[in-house]
């Protein structure tokens, strides 16, 4: 089983306008919903791959109680943990004119202490049947900013492997627990290491206390250095399409590696295949699957040599 943690999960609602123009109403042609956080959209892509995937976090209120009705027709198994405080929601206005998608994302519900203690219980009890687990995303507010380098600690305890994918101040508190692997992208990389060229970052990281670090470096593909070397995954060619979603594919796709065993380059491969055939996919977040078999056996992997 591979368990994803979105301690601030959201309600994506996306709305359809013909064009977006400021200052103006606007006739919404289509409203969908879904199940939104990092690490729940890092589920919905382990559950396609075929993996037994469980999901942890916070719900609560309304919003909620329609993020956990969606989920209940979904693959991964619901684990979330109830707060008071009404789950966020994520807007997105996708402009069909443009193909450019506007982003609001409200802040999540304030987190008690004691609600917290609650899921750790939650936590530590899902760990002992995990292959591995994703710690995925932004803090919701009252829960201290040292929590991601709390869980890390907790699944290194129980012998677990851990991925962690935040940013900021999370991401450096979380990073001195000594995860497994952090990916993050390359202006966290950058911000988190203060230098811009990525492989000098990513080593860097890596004697920050990450075990391994793998960077998304958008259409220039994925590098990774870990203890056992360093490699760069570059798509076959550039594409066109909506990368919403994407960095949590590869998140899915590096994940899956963990638990299965795989070699670095073959989680690279899986990795840069899955988000490329995310921003392929019609449907924000969602992967074409044809198009993800197409590209494991032309993504191109390159090992650095020093």
């Amino acid at each position: 089983m591979i368990l994803t943690v979105t301690l601030n999960t959201a309600l994506d609602v996306t709305y359809a306008v013909p064009a977006l123009v400021p200052h103006s109403s606007h006739r919404v042609t289509e409203v969908t919903e879904r199940p939104g956080g990092k690490g729940l959209n890092v589920a919905r892509v382990l559950a396609a791959l075929g993996h037994d995937t469980v999901v942890t976090g916070f719900a609560g209120g309304p919003t909620g109680a329609v993020l956990r009705d969606l989920l209940a027709a979904l693959p991964p198994r619901d684990a979330l943990v109830t707060v008071a405080g009404n789950t966020r929601r994520t807007i997105a206005v996708a402009d069909a004119a443009t193909g450019d998608t506007t982003q609001l994302n409200e802040p999540g519900p304030h987190v008690s202490a004691e609600e917290w203690a609650g899921f750790l219980r939650t936590y530590e009890d899902l760990l002992t049947g995990a292959d591995a687990v994703a710690l995925c995303g932004s803090l919701p507010p009252g829960i201290h900013v040292g929590a991601y380098a709390e869980l890390v600690r907790t699944a290194r305890t129980a012998g677990v492997p851990v991925l962690l994918d935040t940013s900021g101040e999370p991401l450096r508190r979380g990073i001195a627990a000594r995860p497994d692997l952090v990916k993050p992208n390359a202006d966290e990389l950058a911000q988190l290491t203060g230098a811009r060229e990525p492989l000098r970052a990513a080593h860097d990281a890596r004697r920050r206390g990450a075990h391994s670090v793998v960077a998304s470096l958008g259409p220039d593909g994925m590098l990774a250095v870990t203890p056992d070397g360093a490699w760069r995954a570059v798509p076959p060619a550039a594409v066109r399409g909506n990368p919403t979603g994407a960095g949590d594919s590869a998140v899915a796709g590096l994940i899956s590696g963990i638990a299965e065993g795989l070699s670095w380059p073959d989680r690279l491969i899986r990795a840069v295949a899955l988000s490329t055939a995310t921003v392929l996919a019609p449907a924000a977040g969602e992967f074409d699957s044809a198009a993800y078999e197409d590209l494991l056996t032309r993504v191109g992997v390159q090992q650095h040599t020093a």
